[in-house]
């Protein structure tokens, strides 16, 4: 039995995608940038897209959406975009549990002079707004906050905090990608400049992102040279990646009333069965939460004797995909700094577990897995006596 529970890290490729990208493949293949008859067909195969994307987010205007090369791309855009918009270092605010891909160009411009404040957040993983009011300064240029966390799941307050820079007139943007198209998110009533979103995380192919701009946000380019995307990520469009993308787009606004609740009564099923096991501590709030997003830390972790490392490679002998919460560097096991930032002990933050559903999960995936992970944690506890 095989069972795949690691839908945040990237999601098989739906059908409709493939078809889509075949298409591109082999009959419209143009470079979207010629005026020529195969170059107009791979353009409007970019726009249609465009417009699909633009759909899932209820982005009106479909120009605000600019394709890159995946969510990576699309926050290193936003942030070291505006960062280039000034010659001299700014102020800039981001919280303590942003993604490496937030977190690494926040240091680099550490580097380059800028002040950064890293707000912290209570146990659940939340930041308080009262903190981001108190945090900013009048060199504040750039708050950015993840708007639904990887590791642990927590939802943050956007809305509200968004709200917030915009009184005080500080652009805003926020990584969603774990979060578009698993909740319904509308730019015409979230105040956020900028958004992060990614093709894999929703059922399209990898290799294709994209970055919300509202109208009127100024950006520098990262990448110089024939100025597609609107003069904001020179290079030939990938044009396949990017039709996969819109279809998987199109079809995840179509189906998210149905999702949404279906994933939500998984991911509480899937809690309540783990909640009886000893020192397994659920991690993140569980009210406001992603709606496939299960995680747990092991309070008696130790180190490569047991952690999450290990609870990964048991079930995946056992044909069940999850992931930990903490990454291998040149063979060392490091506390997720998530985790660390949330206050949990280092030797609990190696123990921490991921575990999130999609489309094809079951209630007897659910029912298996926690069966599963039972006999594994009662396994290794013996072999640890």
């Amino acid at each position: 039995m095989q069972i795949y529970l690691d839908y945040s890290a990237t999601t098989p490729i739906r059908s409709e995608a493939i078809a889509a990208v075949q298409a591109i493949l082999t009959q419209q293949w143009g470079n979207p940038s010629s005026l020529h008859e195969w170059g107009q067909r791979a353009a409007i195969v970019v726009e249609q897209a465009r417009m699909q994307v633009a759909g899932l987010i209820n982005a009106r205007q479909p120009e605000s959406i600019v394709f890159t090369s995946g969510g990576t791309e699309s926050d290193n855009l936003a942030i070291l975009g505006v960062a280039r918009l000034y010659t001299r270092p700014q102020h800039i605010i981001i919280s303590s549990v942003e993604h490496s891909a937030i977190a690494e160009p926040i240091r680099l411009l550490e580097l380059w002079g800028w002040q950064v404040t890293r707000l912290g957040v209570d146990s659940k993983g939340r930041v308080n707004p009262m903190d981001l009011e108190a945090a900013l300064q009048d060199n504040t240029v750039l708050v950015s906050v993840v708007y639904g966390q990887s590791e642990v799941g927590t939802l943050q307050p956007i809305e509200e905090l968004a709200s917030i820079t915009r009184g005080a007139g500080v652009l805003f943007h926020t990584d969603a990608v774990q979060a578009v198209g698993r909740l319904q998110i509308d730019v015409q009533n979230l105040p956020v400049d900028l958004l992060s979103l990614s093709s894999h995380k929703i059922y399209g192919p990898q290799g294709a992102g994209a970055l919300y701009v509202r109208s009127g946000v100024e950006l520098v380019s990262m990448l110089k040279g024939g100025g597609q995307e609107h003069r904001l990520r020179s290079g030939t469009q990938a044009v396949p990646a990017i039709a996969g993308f819109g279809v998987a787009a199109e079809l995840a606004a179509q189906e998210m009333p149905v999702e949404i609740p279906r994933l939500t009564k998984l991911r509480d099923r899937l809690f309540a069965q783990l909640s009886d096991i000893p020192g397994l501590i659920p991690t993140g709030d569980l009210t406001n939460r992603l709606p496939h997003h299960v995680s747990f830390c092991l309070e008696y972790a130790d180190g490569e004797k047991l952690s999450g490392k290990t609870l990964v490679r048991q079930m995946n002998l056992a044909g069940i995909g999850i992931s930990a919460g903490a990454a291998c560097h040149s063979g060392k096991l490091n506390p997720s700094p998530v985790l660390l930032a949330m206050g949990y002990p280092e030797n609990v933050a190696l123990g921490a577990i991921r575990m999130t559903l999609g489309r094809e999960t079951t209630e007897q995936d659910v029912d298996w897995t926690a069966m599963v992970l039972k006999q594994v944690l009662e396994r290794l506890a013996r072999l640890g006596d």
